[in-house]
């Protein structure tokens, strides 16, 4: 790839950019002074009583009034428009026992406060239905799944507690297999998500190549994924947006955590320290050490294979209105195999740390400013008999972004903010047989070396307006640009809501994304992912949402909800699998167009000692490129047209803990063969054999089913609490299909099937100090 030169366009584009966004961020101390309306208003903090939490998305409510709001990611409220007088304020959070206090409005003075939550021993919440619907109506949610961490920490997979594999068990939410963490979404692909771990983006979230997700649950205390319809504040990305937020750290006391597992072990701190939190945790496998116990034959050894990840976050408080966070994220995975005349070793990792700065200007103005680097690197280094071979590429960002929310009125709330990434993406590729004799800084003969840079700046303003008691909207628009393809988008979103009748409520969504970014990896396998940037050579990809929602409150506690969604995708990529070199990006890819279209059933149970959900997706997913499948449609691998999902969680009582997961899905696309051709010469008894594929994945595999079950048992040990968990993986070993080939070893091709895991239990002590 080769980098473009500024031009005047450019340099245009880019300072209309810088322009807007100087103007939205110098609003501040204007919009500071401005008063938020004809009443009074109460803002602060929701906080868990205990370790001083923040809490996101708790309903604050004004009783006997239709005065409400949610928190935001940094657990901050307001409320405006309050008349004078007493009134009881509500404030509810799942898990947590209901808050009602009194409070006296008096003329001229508003009232900042911090309310602190109880834990619930058992999943109660009491979220009140008319809190509820009166906080959604100021900030509009639509394909919005917010599990709570509790639920997420219970289902397990090999004795691990694993978030990616918790939202797999959403309808609409795909993976490529049984083994994999990857989530394909609504049609699209993981590559197409945009995670962000406190607000910074992450590469490659997945361990074991691609069975569990790097991020420790202990460490996670907030997880909402957004399935599509997504506001304007979040953008580069075609499909959806899951937001992960680290624990800050108990406030008041040093507490601990350890766990020992199948998998492998964790131990988690935090405690107070200056004038806020710190959390420490880290995650550790050690194959290694059960491989020593192990005889192994030298002509085939075992890997050596290991991964670990460290989560890290410090919290202080500045005064009444400042607050700073240092975040910190490391994880990397290593496999080494060494045989006689061979050796491979492979190397992935991210890195992330950041620093975010939130500021209250006035009780209505809140503000966030977030920089933050996210570096992903995977290597792969090679030795055949003395011939060397090295593959390494890697991906580095470094972002500045910054928002403000205005909580002008209780019909009226609004962001704005901008974001400025530069993207540095690496690629080094050695087949010379010789790595010590070659000079890597540049590309030669049987060596390419590519380091591009990318820019892109990014400004965005949403509003949400209530007309009336049953209308109200939220508008917002994104404006894009790119230097390495000179390329600018105006992307708007738009999403209504309208309260059908006191407990349903109809939601629209519609919204235009681009994304830059292009990844280079293959459905099964996730532990050599390549990023790409997009130059000139190929166009920007693009994708339209079309959002039909219905959201119901059938009881205390239960959502029953119904989606119908169409999303139409331009310009996305299929990786051409002979490439061996490139110039630029349409050398890699070959670029087309998809449609995916669906409906989803959703009944969700937060509250009570039996919790867990019921899902079902029926979707349809076609893709269509002029150089594949003879420019015909095909349904891609990750395509499954009917999609079941069952979770159910018992707390028996303060000891016992019940779950079970049951997941039921339309088999897997995978492409056939029409015929095999065998060339061989007099003196040869085999040849060469080529097979002739089919219509691209243009047969099924077998249904998949599957069913896992776990139960955990509180007791104490040393004097401490602890937990034994037990969970049997596949407990009624059904091997699903992997993937399916064609063997052509002996005079009949046969066509066998690559079978995943059997039934696996395992069992897993935790420990708290």
């Amino acid at each position: 790839m080769k980098s473009n030169l500024w031009n005047f366009s450019q340099a245009k584009k880019l300072l209309y950019i810088i322009i807007i966004s100087i103007l939205f961020q110098s609003q501040a101390q204007l919009l500071s002074a401005t008063p938020p309306d004809d009443g009074l208003s109460l803002s602060g903090y929701i906080i868990d009583k205990q370790s001083k939490e923040t809490l996101i998305g708790a309903t604050v409510f004004i009783k006997d009034t239709k005065l409400g709001a949610y928190t935001n990611r940094s657990g901050y409220f307001s409320i405006g428009n309050i008349p004078e007088g007493e009134f009881a304020v509500v404030i509810s959070s799942i898990g947590y026992a209901r808050l009602e206090q009194k409070l006296t409005f008096k003329s001229n003075k508003n009232i900042r406060r911090t309310f602190e939550m109880t834990v619930s021993s058992i999943m109660t919440g009491g979220v009140s239905v008319e809190a509820e619907r009166e906080a959604d109506k100021r900030q509009i949610s639509i394909s919005r799944v917010n599990v709570p961490m509790k639920q997420i920490k219970e289902i397990r997979i090999g004795g691990e507690s694993d978030v990616f594999r918790s939202l797999q068990y959403l309808p609409g939410v795909l993976t490529s297999s049984q083994i994999s963490s990857g989530l394909y979404i609504r049609g699209g692909s993981p590559d197409q998500n945009l995670v962000l771990l406190d607000g910074t983006a992450v590469y490659n979230p997945s361990h074991l190549f691609g069975f569990i997700s790097t991020f420790n649950s202990d460490a996670i205390k907030d997880v909402d994924l957004i399935k599509g319809g997504f506001p304007a504040e979040y953008g580069n990305r075609l499909s959806a947006v899951l937001n992960l937020t680290q624990k800050n750290g108990n406030r008041e006391e040093f507490e601990g955590i350890g766990k020992i597992g199948f998998i492998s072990s964790h131990i988690g701190v935090e405690g107070p320290l200056g004038n806020g939190s710190f959390y420490v945790g880290g995650r550790r496998t050690y194959f290694e050490l059960l491989k020593g116990l192990m005889e192994e034959d030298p002509k085939t050894p075992f890997p050596d294979f290991s991964f670990y990840d460290i989560n890290a976050k410090v919290t202080q408080d500045f005064g009444d209105n400042d607050k700073m966070f240092l975040s910190f994220f490391n994880s990397a995975d290593n496999l080494d195999m060494s045989t006689y005349g061979m050796s491979l070793g492979l190397d992935i990792g991210n890195r992330l740390g950041a620093i975010k700065w939130t500021h209250i200007f006035a009780d209505n103005l809140f503000s966030t400013v977030n920089f933050s680097s996210s570096y992903y690197f995977n290597n792969f280094l090679g030795d055949m008999s003395g011939y060397e071979f090295l593959i390494d590429n890697s991906i580095t960002d470094f972002t500045l972004k910054s928002s403000l929310e205005w909580f002008n009125s209780e019909k009226l709330t609004t962001k704005f903010g901008f974001e400025s990434i530069r993207f540095s993406f690496e690629y080094v590729q050695d087949f010379t047989g010789d790595r010590q004799q070659q000079d890597v800084d540049t590309s030669s003969g049987g060596v390419l070396n590519l380091n591009i840079i990318d820019y892109n700046h990014s400004v965005y303003s949403q509003v949400n307006y209530m007309f009336d008691d049953l209308t109200s909207i939220q508008a917002g628009i994104r404006a894009n640009y790119w230097t390495l393809s000179q390329y600018f988008s105006l992307d708007p979103r738009l999403a209504i809501r309208y309260q059908l009748q006191e407990d349903i409520a109809v939601k629209l969504a519609w919204g235009i994304y681009h994304q830059s970014l292009r990844l280079a990896t293959l459905p099964d396998f996730t532990f050599f992912d390549t990023w790409i940037a997009t130059d000139q050579t190929v166009p920007e990809s693009r994708s339209d949402h079309y959002i039909l929602s219905i959201e119901s409150k059938v009881d205390d506690g239960i959502d029953l909800n119904f989606d119908v969604y169409y999303k139409k995708f331009w310009g996305v990529n299929e990786l051409i699998r002979t490439a061996v070199e490139g110039d630029n990006t349409a050398d890699m890819f070959y670029i087309g167009d998809a449609n995916a279209y669906g409906v989803e059933v959703f009944l969700q149970k937060n509250i009570g000692r039996f919790t867990g959900w019921l899902g079902y997706a029926l979707g349809f997913i076609y893709a269509k490129f002029d150089s594949v499948n003879r420019g015909e449609e095909f349904h891609p691998k990750y395509d499954r047209t009917h999609d079941f999902k069952a979770v159910a969680q018992y707390e028996l009582d303060d000891t016992w803990n019940f779950g079970a997961v049951f997941v039921f899905q339309t088999g897997q696309s995978y492409t056939g063969a029409t015929s095999i051709q065998r060339t061989a010469m007099p003196f040869q008894n085999r040849g060469k054999i080529n097979i002739f594929p089919s219509q691209r994945y243009g047969l099924r595999l077998p249904p998949s089913h599957q069913l896992n079950v776990y139960a955990s048992y509180a007791f104490e040990s040393f004097g401490l609490d602890s937990r034994l968990i037990l969970d049997i993986y596949n407990i009624y070993n059904r091997r699903d299909i992997w993937f399916r080939y064609y063997n052509t070893r002996g005079a009949t091709t046969v066509v066998e099937d690559v079978r995943l895991l059997p039934i696996i239990p395992t069992l897993s002590y935790e420990i708290k100090f």
